[in-house]
């Protein structure tokens, strides 16, 4: 199985969840999944760094904490991302992420997303010893 992201169905919202070898590439492509609720990801140039930084006392917080710092800078910078690089070190997480500012021709925004939620969150080792991060994310 290769690192990828998927979507998952959860009432009038929708769930992200990244699947990867490593914990810090799970949430990198959680962070894709989310990107993928409001675009086409391969529409989105990974032109424009932004360094974010989180602190959590354990992965699932991180996970929330990184998707919504991640909704922050989309919010205030208006932008879109397309690429991540996360690592994880004990409650800190230090991240990347690379992207544009939004095109409204080209990247046709389907939602706004209002933010990552603790329903559904997992972050866990599966028993093929790949990793998962999901949540639930409002929009």
């Amino acid at each position: 199985m290769t690192d990828h992201w998927e979507h998952f169905e959860h009432e009038a919202d929708i769930g992200v969840r990244g699947i990867a070898t490593t914990l810090a590439g799970a949430f990198e492509q959680a962070a894709t999944a989310m990107t993928g609720v409001i675009t086409d990801i391969s529409t989105v140039q990974p032109r424009e760094p932004v360094a974010i930084e989180c602190t959590g006392p354990d992965a699932e917080f991180l996970l929330v904490d990184w998707l919504n710092a991640l909704i922050f800078e989309m919010a205030t910078r208006k932008f879109l991302f397309s690429r991540f690089e996360v690592s994880i070190e004990g409650e800190q997480l230090h991240g990347r992420a690379w992207g544009e500012a939004v095109d409204i021709a080209r990247h046709q925004p389907a939602v706004e997303i209002k933010g990552a939620t603790f329903t559904e969150l997992r972050v866990t080792q599966t028993a093929d010893r790949h990793w998962l991060a999901q949540c639930v994310i409002d929009v």
